[in-house]
């Protein structure tokens, strides 16, 4: 199992976001890249990287940002405002390992055919779930149709990997929606990439006993929890590894 340290970029700048309330913002870091070098310094070969104000924008604002994270030599997931073709093949071209695709997935299977079909396993999904709806536009729009059987269509579709968010438990530090991932795990073969509600060692656990569980649960991204010295980075890798 992977464990995705993750930094959103907002201005520029290293913050995390409540339930991806734009209102609720806490700065951590003014460089994202020095970050990103902690982490690679404690072992992480991953690092999840989400573009807000690309997110909330509907355009990429903080390429230069992503670059300089790439070229510390970690595999960069990089997601938010990637809403056309130029938009992902400008991120992957600036070093992005792979790219997260969320409200155009959600609008246009076209558009998700044609990038697998382009880029195979450098494309995920990412569903973001409010009370088990699809919600778009960094969380802004809440759509009708449900995470799973959006999943189940992106599955069908051929994307490789998902990245399954539960809102409600997103920056909350209140642990891992368990039932809501077992759920998704249940209903595609693709990988699965956990994210929201990590708040102590023990929730890696918890995840680490899924992955056990599901050999489709590629790993679990982790935020706020790292910035609020709840989760020891090296630790959580260890378990991962365990």
């Amino acid at each position: 199992m992977k464990i995705y340290p993750a930094i959103d970029i907002r201005g520029g700048r290293c913050v995390r976001l409540t339930q991806g309330r734009a209102d609720q913002e806490t700065v951590y870091a003014e460089n994202p890249a020095e970050v990103a070098a902690q982490f690679k310094q404690a072992g992480a070969q991953w690092v999840h990287v989400v573009d807000l104000d690309g997110a909330f924008e509907g355009e990429s604002k903080n390429l230069s940002v992503v670059r300089a994270i790439a070229s510390l030599g970690m595999k960069v997931e990089l997601g938010g405002g990637l809403r056309s073709r130029l938009a992902v093949e400008r991120a992957l071209g600036i070093g992005a390992s792979r790219v997260v695709i969320g409200t155009r997935a959600a609008e246009s299977e076209e558009f998700v055919i044609e990038l697998v079909k382009l880029f195979g396993d450098r494309v995920a999904v990412g569903i973001d779930a409010k009370n088990g709806k699809v919600a778009v536009k960094g969380w802004v729009d809440t759509t009708n149709t449900t995470a799973l059987a959006m999943a189940q269509r992106m599955d069908q579709l051929g994307v490789r990997t998902l990245i399954y968010t539960d809102i409600s438990t997103d920056g909350m530090l209140t642990g891992p929606n368990i039932s809501a991932q077992e759920a998704m795990l249940k209903t595609v073969t693709c990988n699965v990439i956990a994210s929201g509600g990590i708040s102590q060692q023990s929730d890696v656990g918890l995840i680490q006993m899924l992955a056990k569980k599901y050999a489709n649960l590629d790993g679990v991204i982790i935020g706020k929890a790292i910035y609020e010295n709840r989760v020891n980075l090296v630790e959580a890798l260890k378990t991962a590894a365990s």
